[in-house]
């Protein structure tokens, strides 16, 4: 699609599973399976959305989905589906990973960074070897020593490579002209979401503070967020503020609806497709 001046692509690395009691922490299942139905292990698939961003100068590549370094058990565990990957996605575009100028990672969540690096001979290197990441500061020093609660959420053979190409932020800030991130902590700590303007048109990749349409309720947040009460705070400061704007809305889990205009209709928020 066209947002202003730049080209936009939702692409996707196909997809995965967790638990759907997980997915919506207080929230009753005799709720949420209404929105998204779950299997026999109460698992619900979920998309591995991306985002290509092309201003004219630059190939900007929002999150890199879960990459394929990981093994049959995680594989099973996590029910994984290549039907698409990444790389795929890309080359579908006209661009191999030498044609990426920037990757921008809203976290370091092992399903939000795994084609940040691949193995190649043996070892782990960056897989956009001329790409600049961009990555919160605190955020990386926490994926480096996580706590007990969150430590299976990062595999640091998906992103440490990747160090000596890596810009580290503190806080909100600009990317490149018409790109820039900005924190809303809930899901983890300094979590960033993506803000792109053109023209006059907005679209905002708002990452894990509501992964799916079906979070948009202020108080469906996951039990995997780390500070849910933030989690609150800030839906309920950006959600209306992007239905106001009529931003594009692009949710990294939403299998169905990757990307939306909000609606606010007497504080409660909907989504309107785009395709």
């Amino acid at each position: 699609m066209k947002l202003g001046e730049f080209d936009i692509h939702v692409i996707s690395d196909g997809t995965f599973m967790l638990d759907g009691g997980q997915m919506f922490g207080v929230v009753p299942k005799v709720l949420w399976e209404k929105k998204i139905p779950a299997d026999a292990r109460n698992r619900i698939r979920m998309s591995l959305t991306c985002l290509v961003i092309q201003t004219g100068r630059q190939n900007i590549l929002v999150e890199t989905g879960i990459g394929d370094k990981f093994d049959a058990r995680f594989a099973e565990i996590y029910g994984v589906e290549h039907s698409t990957t990444l790389l795929g996605e890309l080359q579908k575009l006209g661009l191999d990973p030498e044609d990426i100028d920037i990757v921008i990672n809203t976290h370091l969540h092992f399903d939000h960074c795994g084609w940040n690096t691949h193995r190649q001979d043996g070892r782990t290197v960056p897989t956009f070897a001329r790409a600049r990441y961009v990555v919160q500061r605190k955020e990386w020093e926490h994926a480096q020593r996580p706590t007990e609660r969150d430590r299976a959420s990062y595999i640091e053979e998906f992103f440490a490579a990747a160090e000596a190409q890596t810009n580290f932020l503190d806080g909100d800030g600009e990317v490149v002209p018409g790109v820039r991130v900005e924190v809303a902590s809930g899901h983890t700590q300094n979590l960033q979401c993506v803000r792109v303007d053109s023209e006059g048109q907005t679209l905002f990749f708002i990452s894990d503070l509501v992964p799916t349409t079906a979070h948009l309720p202020y108080p469906w947040i996951m039990s995997f967020d780390l500070y849910p009460l933030e989690t609150l705070e800030n839906k309920k400061r950006l959600l209306p503020q992007l239905a106001a704007a009529k931003a594009l809305v692009v949710f990294p889990h939403d299998p169905c609806v990757p990307c939306a205009r909000l609606v606010d209709i007497e504080g409660k928020m909907s989504a309107q497709p785009v395709t």
